[in-house]
């Protein structure tokens, strides 16, 4: 079983920047790959990148490359998403999720956090 819960999330004005945390327990989550998605009002829940827990190798999906980072803490068992140069429509509930791939369908995920506002203003 993993645990997760994200925080972070907030009121940000467009072109700011906001850091994601996604704070990870259970007994085997080094195991598994830990992935953000984001779901906008009347919209699927999109892929937005991941990182694998162990090793670190990242993914991103190809329209967040170069505004977006994702970094894991094994201290504090810990995933950050760390978005620059927001904008109005990235405003969603940002979701982290982990699954025994980092793979872009959002069916795959075996465990979820409950989610993160985040809300960019014009």
């Amino acid at each position: 079983q993993v645990q997760l819960v994200e925080s972070g999330g907030g009121l940000v004005q467009a072109g700011g920047s906001l850091r994601l945390s996604c704070a990870a327990s259970g007994r085997t989550f080094s195991m598994y790959a830990i992935t953000w998605f984001r779901q906008a009002p009347g919209k699927e829940r999109e892929f937005v990148g991941g990182i694998w827990w162990s090793g670190g190798t990242t993914y991103y999906a190809d329209s967040f490359k170069g505004r977006i980072a994702i970094s894991r803490d094994n201290a504090k068992n810990t995933v950050y998403l760390q978005m620059n140069t927001l904008k109005p429509e990235d405003t969603a509930v940002y979701y982290c999720a982990a699954g025994q791939s980092l793979t872009t369908a959002a069916v795959l995920y075996d465990y979820w956090g409950q989610g993160t506002q985040v809300t960019v203003s014009s």
